[in-house]
C-alpha cells in the first residue's frame, strides 16, 4: 500500500478519528518491534556437550533422574 494514499484517506478523516489512525499505528509499531526482540533465534551452541555422558546415561535414565529431581 503506498504511504501516500494513505495520507490523503487521512486527511479525509475528522481530526478526532485522525488521532484514532496515529494512536492505532503507535499501538502496531509498539507490538510488532517487541515481537523482534522476541523471536530470536534459538541457539544450539551447547550442542554436543553432553556427548562424553552418552555411554553412562541414555536419554531413558536421564528422563528418571528428572523425575527424581523433582
Amino acid at each position: 500500500m503506498e504511504a501516500k494514499g494513505i495520507e490523503v484517506k487521512v486527511r479525509k478523516l475528522p481530526d478526532d478519528l485522525q488521532r484514532q489512525v496515529f494512536d492505532y499505528i503507535d499501538f502496531l509499531l509498539r507490538k510488532y518491534q517487541t515481537l523482534d526482540v522476541t523471536h530470536k533465534q534459538f541457539k544450539f551452541d551447547w550442542e554436543g556437550e553432553l556427548s562424553d555422558i552418552g555411554e553412562e546415561f541414555t536419554s531413558v535414565r536421564l528422563g528418571h533422574k528428572a523425575l527424581e529431581w523433582r
